[in-house]
């Protein structure tokens, strides 16, 4: 369990990285204001989102079907992101350049375009690290089914307390590297996270490196919510997450006038 919280804190580490530089990168492309913070922003969390959904379903439905190990599939989708996260700077600079040949009569119609070109470049990567968690999980109830129950408490708050790193750290890395090379040192760290996985994975027991809800996992109880008819929780959860995220956008545009339209801000 100490291998699964070192990487997710790497793997929050880098995440956050990423959103500082991708919506530093999206500012300088598609202009410096409130309502592009909020695209980037929703971008990033709408794929989160989508991606822990997908990678939970996924798991469920293909139970004993997959002869990947859930660890590896883990190192895999680790090793996808740090490819397309170099990637996401030329992409941002392409949509520019096309959004500059389309004629846009009104700000609504350019912040829907740029907003879908944001979109198309930052979703799929972002639902990557969305299923991180429930990819992780699996390979937890795989290797550790007493662990279970807490697995994803465990996994979320190594991730935050990367991600607290990461959004220190890098105002540092971007200083003496600038954008391009702390991008290259995120991925990096991606691809290391998914060196040592892999590595675990093939030393993992045969019993172990089975997808979860095969023959070698059927008796760890499932703690899904599948089951559950009450969409009470999930409704404060959905409030909790519309407060959180409307206060950032609202925070990072407050601090503006005081600190200025610079990184360290």
């Amino acid at each position: 369990m100490a291998w699964f919280f070192v990487l997710f804190f790497v793997s929050g580490f880098c995440s956050i990285l990423y959103e500082i530089i991708w919506l530093r990168l999206a500012m300088a492309q598609f202009g410096v204001t409130s309502a592009l913070v909020s695209i980037v922003l929703s971008m990033f969390m709408a794929g989160l989102g989508l991606g822990s959904w997908a990678g939970g379903y996924a798991i469920q439905r293909n139970k004993g079907r997959i002869r990947i190990s859930a660890l590896g599939l883990y190192g895999l989708t680790e090793l996808l992101i740090s490819a397309s996260a170099l990637a996401v700077p030329y992409q941002l600079r392409y949509g520019r350049g096309v959004l500059e040949s389309i004629p846009v009569s009104s700000s609504w119609s350019y912040y829907l375009l740029s907003g879908f070109w944001i979109a198309l470049t930052l979703i799929p990567l972002c639902a990557c690290m969305g299923a991180t968690i429930p990819i992780a999980m699996s390979a937890i109830r795989d290797a550790f089914a007493s662990e279970a129950s807490k697995s994803f408490s465990t996994l979320y708050r190594a991730n935050v307390l990367g991600a607290v790193l990461g959004a220190i750290l890098p105002l540092v890395l971007i200083e003496i590297y600038g954008f391009r090379g702390t991008l290259r040192m995120g991925a990096l760290l991606n691809a290391l996270v998914f060196l040592v996985a892999t590595i675990l994975s093939l030393r993992s027991s045969p019993q172990q490196r089975g997808f979860a809800g095969d023959q070698a996992s059927s008796t760890a109880v499932d703690y899904s919510l599948s089951e559950d008819k009450s969409f009470k929780p999930l409704l404060f959860l959905f409030l909790t997450g519309l407060t959180s995220m409307g206060a950032e956008v609202v925070w990072i545009r407050e601090f503006t006038p005081y600190l200025g339209t610079v990184v360290y801000a």
